[in-house]
């Protein structure tokens, strides 16, 4: 197995807000880790809830003697969204903040993802790509219930407005998804700062190509922020099957 990712501040924002984590090797009881968090609120806001959450979930999933991966990550987005929620009412700069968060781990060629809000993971195979993630947002809903199409909801002034994070109510529950992996499958996980500025079929041109991840990734990045980079942008990119042994 194989990672990489990076996040980039990008041409408009004073602050990143967007924060990452990637483990090949175990985290807990799981066998690897990989989180992407996009945070909102104000000017220091967002960027605490982000990291806060990411911390939380890594230290609930490490301190976790449960052996069901999906009970340990419920559990860990249980004990982030606590967390930051409580700590939002501590301060009044922290009023109101709260992030996205996807979770992904892989266990025996199984992908089994966890998210709240709309940031994604995509899954790219045999030279196409999926959204795997279901994006918790009123765009996304209105998508759903057929009132517009994908083209209009790319357009929408409001298809920021996501209607699930990590922090903003007492409750909250992640939507799961388990997927099986193939030999030269990739995986993506990114903030809406790259999938806002780029088309799937754009993201697919880069991750499918014959370059090593660490440019892809940066190609990724770069590309967002050459089409405007109007938010911070967070990718990682997994290999699930590499070996060096081919």
């Amino acid at each position: 197995m194989r990672a990489y990712g990076m996040t980039d501040i990008g041409k408009k924002r004073s602050v990143n807000q967007d924060n990452i984590f990637f483990s090949t090797t175990p985290v807990g009881n799981l066998p690897n880790l990989f989180v992407v968090a996009d945070g909102m609120g104000g000017h220091k806001a967002g960027d605490y809830a982000s990291r806060y959450a990411t911390d939380v979930v890594i230290e609930s999933i490490m301190n976790n003697t449960d052996t069901h991966v999906v009970s340990i990550i419920t559990k860990a987005v249980n004990d982030a969204n606590n967390k930051v929620h409580i700590k939002a009412g501590t301060q009044e700069e922290y009023n109101g903040m709260g992030t996205t968060l996807v979770i992904a781990t892989i266990v025996d060629n199984k992908l089994i993802t966890a998210n709240v809000g709309d940031s994604r993971l995509y899954l790219i195979e045999d030279g196409k790509i999926r959204q795997v993630t279901e994006d918790h947002s009123l765009v996304a809903e209105m998508v759903r219930m057929g009132q517009i199409d994908e083209k209009e909801a790319r357009e929408r002034p409001d298809k920021n407005i996501i209607t699930r994070a990590i922090g903003v109510s007492e409750y909250i529950q992640a939507d799961f998804f388990t997927n099986e992996l193939e030999n030269n499958d990739y995986v993506l996980l990114c903030s809406d700062g790259l999938t806002n500025m780029l088309e799937d079929g754009e993201i697919l041109s880069i991750v499918d190509s014959d370059i090593d991840i660490e440019k892809k990734a940066s190609d990724l990045i770069d590309s967002a922020n050459l089409k405007g980079g109007k938010d911070n942008i967070a990718v990682i990119i997994i290999e699930p099957l590499f070996s060096e042994v081919q």
